[in-house]
């Protein structure tokens, strides 16, 4: 048998599984972070500003917090409660690997 590994993705969704966060809404995120601006994050996602503001604002509704700030002077940036979602959710993503590794190499190797 060739070697293989186990890829997994993981998000947090409402009730109705609508995404809250998951990979596409941390890079979103991590684009602001180092661009500060969503058009540019949008761009770097191959997605329109629309698309990717409807995103956040979803994210934004269902915390009952702003996770980004827009400023016309400034640009746009992570606010804290955005920066804590984007840590929990790495810190989320890196424990989830490292128990879904642990099981993979249980079953299969």
């Amino acid at each position: 048998m060739s070697a293989f590994k186990l890829k997994s993705s993981h998000w947090i969704v409402d009730e109705n599984d609508n995404i809250i966060i998951g990979e596409g809404r941390m890079k979103i995120l991590e684009h602001v972070e180092n661009t500060g601006s969503i058009n540019q994050a949008a761009k770097m996602m191959k997605m329109s500003y629309k698309a990717v503001w409807s995103k956040i604002k979803y994210t934004e509704k269902h915390l009952n917090a702003k996770v980004v700030h827009s400023d016309k002077k400034t640009g746009s940036r992570l606010t804290r409660e955005g920066k804590a979602l984007l840590e929990k959710y790495r810190l989320l993503k890196k424990a989830c690997m490292m128990a879904d590794d642990r099981i993979f190499n249980n079953i299969f190797k």
